[in-house]
């Protein structure tokens, strides 16, 4: 039997009047990475930019107000933009909305059935892969947008038109040599800010200063590129659906949509609150109670015809590091956005295409990072890095859906040589200045709901002994999970002692 063990120095809370001064300015740092990428999400989505700056406005300050999360930022994403670029290319945008109305519903009644837990227990290789095959699509899809082209239907066949984008070039000064100009001089100054930023400057968002720079040259050189087009008032982007479009709503290949958006967005949202939980000392999330909230900002935003949200984890990161400690700094921000585009959309009809396609060109390649897959391979083996492998390639060469069911299934296979013994037993003991808790049997992603439940019960002020000596198997999404829960309470102070055999206990080492 082997033990691990730890404790920390919980870091000092700030006063009320503090809070108020860090919310105030963490949410104009968020607004300012906000607004290029809600844009730029929107156009990667095939739909005007102005839908997804309704989105932000809705998932700062209606999700912002009931979200479990109060420090998770909510708006367009990444994500969905592949999901969404397909359907509105193969149904219109008018069957947006429809869509919204079921996927918000559906996220609504699972938080009400307290289904969070079960979206926590999806493979973090199914996850991953899929965010890569999304960061992926959009990389190869916003590359066009470089050149002043519209992508193509598909990721294969944008793939193969990427040579001859770049076989056409010539050495006149057209708009399309102009607009790439304007995009790699986007991603440069994106680039190049990240690496050389100076301290004192960290929070300010490398996405606004390239489309400011791009935007400026564009309007200094009176430079002929397509710039994003949004309307007079902000009022016409909130328009109500049309009559005759709700009938769509029996649709079943709409309701498969819907069902694919609303799974998506859940699993994508609540692994982003997961994420910033890590990221603070403060109140921990409601699973249950943001997806609630999400499926509230969802179906307005299919009232409005709008992109759908999720939680998303780079706005939720710069609120963290801003300094944010409630959910007002999120709230705001959306307030921002809504006085920006309502007061200035001359200033955002000055910013061309292909600064808002670098910005979704750095933000995709960071979504296709490598260091999950390496990880998942050293730490759990071979077989997770597979499904990683199966979930991205299927994601980029077929749908999005179709490469999640994939990774999905192959997630069983790390059941299959323990498929006669897959029963846990999970026991709790109150000691006198410790709270134990006993796993039994084959720690899965099956019982990972029942694990989560008994380790989030334990009190924050008492330390906690996870007895894992039992355990016989344990698969790498659970092996992830606690890991992520022991370095959450270690960071909190609290005094952590895991007992186990080594093969079990090898694994949390390297996730914690």
């Amino acid at each position: 039997m082997t033990s691990l063990s730890a404790t920390a120095d919980a870091p000092p809370r700030s006063g009320l009047f503090a809070h108020g001064a860090r919310d105030f300015t963490a949410s104009i740092v968020v607004f300012l990475v906000a607004m290029p990428l809600c844009m730029g999400i929107a156009i990667a989505s095939g739909v005007p930019p102005e839908k997804g700056l309704v989105t932000g406005i809705i998932g700062g300050i209606v999700v912002g107000l009931f979200a479990g999360s109060p420090l998770q930022v909510s708006g367009p994403a990444a994500g969905l933009a592949v999901i969404v670029f397909e359907f509105v290319r193969d149904n219109g945008l008018s069957a947006l909305g429809p869509v919204l109305l079921i996927a918000g519903a559906i996220q609504l009644v699972a938080g009400v059935a307290k289904l969070g837990g079960m979206f926590r227990a999806i493979s973090p290789a199914v996850v991953h892969g899929m965010l890569a095959g999304i960061g992926a699509l959009i990389v190869i899809g916003q590359f066009h947008i470089l050149f002043d082209a519209k992508p193509l239907s598909n990721g294969i066949e944008n793939l193969a038109a990427m040579p001859g984008r770049i076989l056409g070039l010539s050495s006149d000064i057209r708009s399309t040599e102009l607009a790439l100009m304007l995009g790699l001089l986007t991603i440069g100054v994106m680039i190049g800010w990240d690496k050389l930023k100076p301290a004192r400057l960290s929070l300010v968002p490398g996405a606004l200063l390239g489309v400011l720079a791009a935007t400026m040259v564009a309007w200094l050189g009176g430079l002929q590129v397509a710039k994003i087009a949004v309307p007079d008032s902000i009022a016409s982007a909130f328009a109500l659906p049309e009559a005759g479009v709700l009938g769509l709503l029996t649709s079943p290949s709409l309701i498969a949509s819907a069902i694919a958006i609303a799974f998506i967005a859940s699993a994508e949202t609540l692994l982003s609150a997961a994420a910033v939980d890590r990221m603070h000392d403060g109140p921990r999330t409601d699973y249950n109670k943001e997806l609630r909230a999400q499926g509230i900002g969802n179906f307005l935003c299919g009232v409005f015809g709008a992109l759908p949200m999720t939680g998303v984890i780079v706005r939720s990161s710069a609120n963290v590091q801003a300094g944010a400690r409630t959910r007002l700094s999120t709230i705001l921000h959306g307030a921002w956005i809504l006085g920006f585009v309502a007061l200035l959309p001359w200033l955002l009809r000055e910013v061309p295409m292909a600064a808002l396609g670098g910005v979704l060109v750095v933000t995709g390649w960071k979504l296709v990072s490598l260091k999950h897959p390496t990880h998942l391979f050293k730490t759990h083996g071979v077989v997770p890095a597979l499904i990683w492998a199966a979930t991205f390639v299927l994601v980029v060469a077929t749908d999005l859906l179709t490469g999640v069911l994939v990774g999905l299934a192959l997630s069983l296979l790390e059941l299959l040589p323990h498929a006669r013994n897959l029963k846990l037993k999970v026991a709790e003991r109150e000691m006198v200045d410790t709270h134990k808790v006993e796993l039994e049997g084959a720690a899965t992603f099956l019982g990972l709901t029942r694990i989560n439940a008994v380790l989030e019960g334990v009190p924050a002020d008492k330390g906690v002994h996870l007895d894992l000596n039992g355990v016989k198997v344990m698969d790498h999404t659970t092996a992830e999970t606690l890991g992520e829960w022991l370095a959450r309470r270690r960071q909190r102070g609290a005094a952590v002692h895991v007992t186990g055999p080594e093969p079990i206990l090898r694994p949390l080492a390297h996730s914690a």
